[in-house]
């Protein structure tokens, strides 16, 4: 495991997830990003990412280069994404990919909404 991308992960976002009111004792399903360029490589990737706690999918972006999204669902924690971004960085970059980051959708409670 890259100590950079701990680092990464760990530096500010997690930090404002926190101050935004996160729920970080759930899991939730988190995002993890790719692109190829061709479609055959990014459905050859997919193969690698099935399970019940695991989805892939393969868009076609505007550039003519293909996403790969692969969600995961997981508690949000550094080590973790870290771990998982790792494991997935095995599996695109020999197929000619590159990772393109990761995300998870944070449900604003009623207090934090601004009306």
């Amino acid at each position: 495991m890259s100590t950079i991308l701990h680092e990464d992960v760990g530096s500010g976002i997690l930090r404002r997830m926190k101050e935004g009111g996160f729920d970080f004792a759930s899991v939730h399903p988190i995002e993890f990003y790719a692109i190829f360029p061709d479609q055959a490589c990014a459905l050859k990737a997919t193969h690698n990412f099935r399970g019940e706690s695991l989805h892939a999918l393969v868009t076609e972006r505007d550039e003519g280069d293909w996403y790969l999204q692969v969600s995961k669902v997981m508690h949000v924690t550094p080590a973790g994404i870290g771990d998982f971004s790792q494991d997935m960085e095995s599996v695109v970059i020999p197929l000619g990919g590159e990772l393109d980051g990761w995300g998870v959708t944070q449900q604003l409670s009623r207090a934090s909404r601004q009306d």
